[in-house]
């Protein structure tokens, strides 16, 4: 199984991959069916998801083991072969043995459910915070529930489409916020009392939401932005004073770790084989290879309404 990334859509209908021709797809899971040449103790038929980042190993982040940071990394889906395919190539070491009971469609998550715990981290939660989640696509309905699972008191929601609210509450958001229908930073401020939240995580990538992740934090609190941005970010004033004033700290947030030892992608698959991480609910079109062209003109359109959309090699 191969879910679909945003990154995806740009990148097919809009910009083009680094090189061409170059198939997409880097959120995926799958079945060994071969080795290549020198490979070893890899039993065929392991089921297993991919890391699609491919490090040099030898620039400075490499060697400290932040590979997300590598200077000269290869990339599945962008840079060679992903897998909107029926076979892909990858190295043996970016294989992850999924859990006994995590299927094809949760291990092809593995990806944002990892992103989403790279950043919920940084957010430094203490026991009982309240936690908002700016953007509650697929990334962010993970980091709703990593939110929670490292120690949240309340989380609240916000986004424009009901639909991802409506998910976003099954799967455990405690407060839900339709950004079109009210003002965020208004609701925030009256669920605590006038204080604010202790934690902000920000996924939209949009010049509202981010400026609204600032104004709705409180004093010392931290934001996390892991939203990719498409267009300049101009704060206002207030904004701008609400860093300096509240002594906020604003992290930036970049793919995920899977260096040993401090692996996002282990504890993901971890807590997805324990049944304390969900993602089925985030699954709104299961397609087969056939379908992609129509599929990918239907998500840059927006004909209709979609979260994850999963491809399978057979349907």
């Amino acid at each position: 199984a191969c879910g679909v990334c945003g990154s995806d859509i740009s990148r097919v209908m809009e910009t083009g991959t680094y090189r061409f021709p170059t198939i997409p797809g880097h959120e995926f899971a799958g079945e060994v069916v071969d080795l290549g040449p020198g490979v070893d103790g890899i039993p065929l038929g392991l089921r297993a998801a991919v890391i699609p980042l491919m490090p040099c190993q030898v620039c400075d982040f490499c060697r400290i083991g932040e590979y997300q940071l590598c200077d000269n990394y290869n990339y599945l889906g962008s840079r060679t072969n992903g897998a909107f395919a029926e076979y892909v190539v990858a190295p043996a070491a970016n294989l992850i043995p999924l859990p006994e009971g995590v299927s094809f469609e949760m291990g092809a998550m593995t990806d944002p459910a990892s992103v989403a715990l790279h950043a919920v981290k940084k957010l430094g939660i203490q026991a009982g915070d309240w936690v908002a989640v700016f953007g509650v696509g697929p990334i962010g309905a993970f980091a709703l529930q990593w939110a929670k699972l490292l120690g949240a008191g309340e989380t609240i929601a916000i986004d424009i489409f009901p639909e991802k609210l409506a998910v976003a509450a099954r799967l455990g958001a405690d407060h839900c916020i339709n950004g079109r229908e009210e003002d965020p930073v208004e609701r925030i401020m009256a669920l605590t009392g006038g204080r604010g939240v202790e934690r902000a995580v920000e996924f939209a990538g949009h010049k509202v939401t981010q400026e609204q992740s600032i104004l709705a934090t409180a004093k010392m609190g931290s934001i996390v932005w892991g939203g990719i941005s498409h267009s300049d970010l101009p704060l206002r004033e207030k904004a701008v004073d609400g860093i300096l004033r509240k002594e906020l700290t604003l992290i930036g947030s970049w793919n995920s770790s899977f260096a040993p030892f401090i692996s996002d992608w282990e504890k993901t698959l971890l807590f997805m084989g324990q049944g304390r991480l969900r993602g089925e609910e985030l699954i709104t079109h299961r397609l087969s290879l056939d379908e992609i062209k129509d599929a990918f003109k239907m998500m840059q359109e927006r004909t209709e309404y979609f979260n994850k959309v999963m491809f399978f090699p057979e349907l």
